[in-house]
């Protein structure tokens, strides 16, 4: 019997004949004869998980990656294979292949955690944009037509054609399409404005200002509003640097607590 996987061809496809291969492996004993035959088979496979990993190209992982990922299916299908089933290899082979690439996908190409039925939604809304693309020259479907082409739902639709546009997170630093002069998309989020917060607090001391007297009110406007010092505003009212000092004090204190009543604080 030859140690080498045969290397003849099935007549309407370039699967290897690895039947005998196969049935000796499953005889033989865990040791170096043993792995050396497994080692043959799989490369015998390879070529037909190279294309099943061929398949998935256009899906935003490398061919490299895709392959290495195929590679591990074919050798978890060779060890689990049982030619004393009487399947052919290749029947076990390409789901569980194709299974891997699928969960590799899955588990490691989404940038957010997604559902798995809005990505079951994706490939659906995927394989039928692309269908339709060939009898629609010149034009996108619409939503109706891959609706009835994929027997979904319109809003299952927009839920696909959105995930679509979501298997991988943009980059702040990504140039905005259109733009010619570096503007990124982080340049366009918005940001927490600290004017808002200066709204509040004039909107929430409006009416403990109002309630003071004239003259505190305007040692307030002199000393916050015109940057005036202490000395200055006792220079500009007749009274002392101290007498200033106290009055500020106290006014800041009314203010604060009438608008503490205001929002319920104490």
């Amino acid at each position: 019997m030859p140690t080498r996987a045969s290397a003849k061809h099935h007549p309407h496809d370039d699967a290897p004949d690895t039947a005998a291969a196969f049935r000796r492996l499953a005889a033989l004993p865990d040791g170096p004869e043993r792995d050396a035959l497994r080692d043959e088979i799989v490369e015998a496979w390879l070529p037909m998980a190279d294309r099943l990993a061929g398949r998935f190209r256009s899906r935003g992982e490398s061919f490299d990656d895709l392959r290495q990922v195929a590679a591990l299916g074919l050798v978890k299908a060779v060890d689990r294979y049982d030619p004393g089933l009487g399947n052919a290899f290749e029947s076990y082979a390409v789901p569980t292949v194709t299974g891997e690439i699928k969960r590799h996908f899955r588990d490691h190409m989404w940038t957010l955690h997604v559902p798995r039925r809005v990505q079951e939604l994706r490939n659906r809304v995927r394989h039928a944009s692309q269908d339709l693309s060939q009898s629609i020259p010149g034009r996108r479907p619409t939503v109706a037509e891959i609706a009835e082409h994929a027997s979904l739902s319109e809003e299952d639709v927009r839920a696909g054609q959105e995930a679509l546009e979501s298997f991988s997170a943009l980059s702040l630093d990504a140039e905005l399409p259109g733009s010619d002069d570096g503007y990124s998309l982080g340049d366009a989020l918005g940001a927490p404005d600290p004017a808002l917060d200066t709204v509040v607090d004039r909107e929430a001391v409006k009416d403990g200002l109002a309630a003071l007297p004239e003259r505190e009110r305007a040692i307030l406007y002199m000393r916050f509003f015109d940057d005036m010092t202490q000395s200055g505003i006792a220079e500009e009212l007749g009274i002392s640097q101290m007498h200033v000092s106290r009055l500020i004090s106290r006014c800041c204190g009314r203010v604060r607590e009438h608008a503490m009543q205001d929002t319920g604080e104490e």
